[in-house]
């Protein structure tokens, strides 16, 4: 029994792997933890190097939901601090809402501190913008159907390949043949740029440039199946364009536009639209 008066429970986002790309947040709720559950296969075993001495230690890979809401349960009855950490961000694909849904009903104190992840990890390794101006200014976070979690009707790959923008595709290197066809189908070109990247930040870091036309055979010859993203699109070879944002002649509310240049850009833009 602890002196905490209520029990506590943090989500917490350890990012792609590396323990130096832990949040200073996500740092001081591992150490303030009295439990703390971690996935080894996923995340580096430094980020322990937070945990308080004498707090218990979990791999959650032995683990089932069960097995995780017992201890949820016991941190209810005891008043334990329990630090839930979980690979890249807790928005995408952890499992994360079915536990915290848990803690509601138990009582429990949540917080959720957000992580790196991988999609940014890949793209800062590989030295690209996802959103190039006039290339791509959207990026679509997704999976390929099929696999151990349905999809919802209309979100398959091939749908969302249509809009041609960048594409972070998760989960799915085990099927490389499928997401090649379905990239295909939704209108890329073969020629389309790909970056395949394994294990991210890791000791082990793989980070592959290729192309849709090529990438089924990328795949298998580096023998990958798991722990693997695909970055897909144009962006990731555009250059030559250039961001608004910072030309002189646009305006905010920390500086003031060049005349000239606000003029010529009012120009570009209208040139832009009777395009």
């Amino acid at each position: 029994m602890t002196d905490h008066t209520a029990g506590k429970v943090t989500f917490v986002g350890a990012g792609p792997g590396a323990a130096d790309l832990l949040t200073f947040r996500a740092a001081r709720a591992i150490a303030a933890a009295d439990v703390v559950i971690w996935a080894a296969s996923l995340v580096q075993e430094e980020v322990l190097d937070h945990a308080r001495e004498g707090a218990e230690i979990l791999d959650s890979a032995a683990l089932s939901l069960e097995d995780v809401v017992a201890v949820y349960e016991r941190a209810a009855r005891e008043g334990l601090k329990v630090a839930r950490i979980h690979s890249g961000d807790p928005a995408l694909w952890g499992g994360t809402q079915e536990q915290v849904d848990r803690c509601d009903a138990l009582g429990l104190e949540v917080e959720i501190v957000p992580g790196v992840s991988s999609f940014s990890a890949v793209a800062a390794v590989a030295g690209r913008e996802l959103t190039i101006p006039e290339i791509a200014q959207s990026v679509i976070l997704t999976r390929l159907g099929g696999g151990k979690t349905p999809m919802p009707p209309g979100e398959e790959v091939r749908e969302f390949a249509r809009h041609g923008t960048t594409m972070a595709v998760f989960l799915s290197a085990a099927r490389s043949g499928q997401l090649t066809q379905e990239l295909l189908e939704g209108g890329y070109p073969t020629s389309t740029p790909v970056v395949v990247a394994h294990q991210v930040t890791w000791p082990e870091e793989l980070v592959v440039r290729c192309t849709i036309g090529t990438l089924e055979e990328t795949v298998k010859e580096h023998k990958l199946w798991k722990h693997t993203l695909f970055l897909v699109g144009p962006a990731l070879s555009a250059s030559g364009t250039r961001s608004h944002l910072y030309h002189p002649g646009h305006f905010h509310g920390f500086r003031r536009a060049d005349p000239a240049a606000r003029k010529a850009l009012r120009e570009e833009r209208t040139r832009g639209a009777a395009r």
